[in-house]
């Protein structure tokens, strides 16, 4: 990780730098997202590792779509499902729900394509009915063809 990036704090300031250097060092702009994505799964407080990448995912999902509405948007059912169900049992319906692939082609412009919640169940298998598992597996094959 890039000095500048250890130093930011906050999400903001992540969000920040990584507009200012976007045009000039797309690299830097990548890392500044991922650092403010990361950021603000540590603040969830999470303790469990599956747990916080999964927050990671839905985070950067919330980056995916602000980019698309070109204004902060969160995931709002996302997270109704993480409080009815918590976030293990709202990742494997997320599964369930009908791939994104533009989504996915705007994590992978980020360079976060590894989080996504079926990079996150095929990592942490152990966490995950194994249906789930095989679905993330299929899906994850799928995406990498688009």
């Amino acid at each position: 990780m890039e000095d500048i990036i250890s130093k930011l704090k906050t999400p903001a300031q992540c969000i920040q730098l990584a507009k200012n250097v976007i045009e000039r060092n797309p690299a830097l702009a990548q890392e500044a997202r991922r650092r403010a994505v990361e950021l603000r799964a540590i603040s969830f407080g999470s303790t469990k590792e599956v747990e916080l990448e999964l927050l990671k995912a839905l985070y950067a999902y919330e980056e995916v779509l602000t980019e698309k509405n070109k204004r902060t948007t969160r995931a709002s059912r996302t997270w109704q499902m993480i409080k009815k169900y918590g976030i293990i049992r709202a990742a494997e319906k997320a599964v369930d729900r009908p791939i994104e692939p533009n989504g996915y082609k705007v994590l992978v412009q980020m360079g976060m394509q590894d989080l996504t919640f079926e990079s996150v169940i095929v990592r942490h298998p152990e966490s995950f009915n194994e249906e789930v598992v095989l679905r993330a597996q299929e899906r994850l094959k799928k995406l990498s063809e688009v």
